[in-house]
């Protein structure tokens, strides 16, 4: 296996395997999911497996989820086809900075993404690390965001766009999640800063340390998530992959958001992402 670092801050191009042998082989998959908490996103190319091997490797990392509008495959549960074709409409929700899911209470572990077919140019997809966008946030903000809480919504993202009956059944079925805005790895016990575009606003904010008045309230705390929000978008946080068929993305959920570029012209892009069930954020 050959690893090579694609930025300073996150992402490595892994060559020289199979995915589908980590199905099997428990040393080589200890030592990409190693690598995986290690670089935050891995990247491979010409892993020409089939949709039962990408689906049993994603389950060594553990259970597989299903998405309450995107659905599964039929024949292989957890396994979700994001399809573009020329008649269909701009997707809403990929081209935003994001973490996946958060609007559950126990967000994804992560993913396991493949492209199966894409334009010739245009349609990369962007990682940023969570981890370094908490480091270098200011010391005074910090200590201002320390213990704050935040809600996550699916009705104000997916739901936006649902006739109304349909998006108040949406949110009936998964209210909103509510989360710490600085949450600690599991694995590393690194500090992440986790806001994302599912957020709607702290839950926590108004205390007499941040609220004088009930005017301080709502611009106060939209303000400070907004700016929080904006910290994914710094260049030197960021890692762009440029697809190919059967390449291959594996993101660690808890600790980047990404981003998928919405560049290309109207034509056929497909994706199928196996997406691992994570645990309660604290």
């Amino acid at each position: 296996m050959r690893i090579e670092p694609l930025t300073c801050s996150i992402g490595a191009e892994l060559s020289g395997i199979n995915l589908a042998d980590a199905v099997h082989d428990d040393g080589l998959f200890e030592t990409i999911r190693q690598l995986l908490i290690e670089h935050k996103a891995l990247f491979l190319r010409d892993q020409n497996f089939s949709r039962a091997e990408h689906v049993a490797f994603a389950e060594r990392f553990g259970e597989l989820e299903d998405h309450p509008v995107a659905g599964s495959d039929p024949e292989y549960p957890g396994l979700v086809r994001i399809y573009k074709s020329p008649d269909q409409p701009a997707d809403r929700y990929e081209n935003a900075w994001h973490t996946d899911a958060t609007w559950r209470e126990a967000p994804p572990f992560g993913c396991v993404l493949r492209c199966i077919e894409c334009p010739p140019v245009g349609g990369d997809t962007m990682w940023v690390n969570m981890v370094k966008a908490y480091e270098m946030l200011p010391e005074h903000v910090k200590k201002q965001i320390e213990g704050l809480r935040a809600r996550h919504s699916i009705e104000a993202s997916f739901g936006a766009a649902m006739p109304i009956e349909k998006r108040l059944a949406l949110k009936e079925q998964f209210p909103d999640a509510e989360h710490p805005v600085v949450r600690t790895h599991p694995d590393t016990g690194e500090k992440i800063l986790f806001v994302n575009a599912f957020t709607t606003h702290f839950t926590n904010f108004h205390t007499p340390e941040n609220v004088r008045f009930g005017q301080d309230a709502n611009p106060g705390g939209a303000d400070l998530l907004r700016y929080l929000i904006s910290q994914a978008t710094i260049p030197e946080y960021q890692v762009r992959w440029r697809w190919q068929p059967h390449s291959v993305a594996i993101w660690d959920n808890r600790s980047t958001q990404h981003y998928a570029v919405m560049d290309y012209p109207a034509c056929h892009r497909k994706m199928e992402r196996a997406g691992i069930v994570g645990d309660k954020p604290y």
